[in-house]
């Protein structure tokens, strides 16, 4: 049995409390996790894991082994990352979390490129529009934009992302062009959900923030679905630049208020606070950031 597999099967299941997920972050069948987990408790002769037809739980053997087993594979990864630095030969798999829009039109661009100069190194990317738990879904980095708050995470910057406040032609037509954030209380506002405060929409009056209350008969999880309906005529909407450029571009959205837009969202790079960052994670990091500094490099599908 090779011990370190089996190890990191362990630990995958148990971080994700299902065989199943835990089998998918590893690349392998549930068959072959559940035999390696079972090797490594044979070998043991304890009980790791706790099964049931719902849930996987871990014993008490099972915890006190977990906190014990995951700096070891913390070093073992290192050091084979520190052979890889030495051969100049990037290798291993990086999970990478991003926002769906920018994921498909900015992140998958840059990591083919990443991957034709690294063909050894595995990407698994998830698009996932919440905030997530990187360290219990297990993954290397996540991309996320504007604040950060979670102070036991380590972030870089990528890149800068302008907001916008848009609407279609027709739209402005019917129902007149605000030339204050202010008049916005009047207009059919369209809305992101995600948003901590809906129905505050944020500018920036003479370099002072400004907090305007708007109403609208549209809501949305998704940004994409909130300019959408912005090109389509519905009402005003707050997005990105990198959403909206395209429906810009055709003439079917027009950009409002720019005297008072906000600062532009920053995106950051964010990654769990250990001792070492492995070299393939760092490379990929670097890369990004040198990719997505340029921001006309990647557009939005909108398709």
């Amino acid at each position: 049995m090779d011990t370190i597999t089996a190890m990191k099967a362990f630990a995958a299941v148990a971080r994700h409390r299902s065989f199943t997920r835990g089998a998918m972050a590893l690349g392998l069948s549930v068959k072959v996790t559940s035999k390696y987990v079972a090797q490594l408790e044979a070998k043991l002769l304890v009980q790791l894991l706790s099964r049931t037809t719902r849930k996987v739980t871990l014993t008490e053997m099972g915890t006190a082994y977990l906190e014990r087993c995951l700096p070891l594979l913390e070093q073992f990864d290192e050091l084979e990352s520190v052979v890889q630095e030495k051969q100049s030969d990037l290798a291993g798999l990086i999970r990478i979390n991003a926002p769906t829009p920018f994921g498909i039109g900015a992140i998958v661009p840059a990591l083919a490129i990443f991957q034709a100069a690294h063909p050894r190194v595995e990407l698994d990317l998830q698009l996932i529009d919440h905030r997530i738990d990187i360290i219990e879904e297990g993954f290397d980095l996540t991309i996320r934009f504007g604040e950060l708050q979670d102070s036991t995470l380590m972030a870089r910057k990528l890149a800068q992302m302008p907001r916008v406040i848009c609407a279609a032609p027709e739209y402005l037509a019917r129902c007149g062009t605000p030339n204050h954030p202010a008049q916005l209380s009047t207009h059919n506002c369209l809305l992101q959900e995600s948003l901590q405060d809906v129905n505050h929409w944020g500018f920036s009056d003479d370099g002072k923030p400004l907090s305007v209350r708007v109403e609208g008969a549209f809501r949305s999880n998704s940004l994409i679905a909130v300019t959408r309906m912005a090109a389509e005529g519905l009402g005003v909407a707050r997005t990105t630049l990198f959403i909206a450029q395209p429906y810009i571009d055709s003439g079917q959205l027009e950009i409002l208020l720019g005297q008072y837009a906000e600062p532009p969202l920053e995106i950051h790079a964010v990654y769990p606070q250990t001792k070492h960052l492995t070299v393939r994670v760092r490379a990929l990091i670097d890369h990004l950031a040198a990719t997505l500094s340029d921001n006309n490099t990647y557009s939005a599908v909108i398709s």
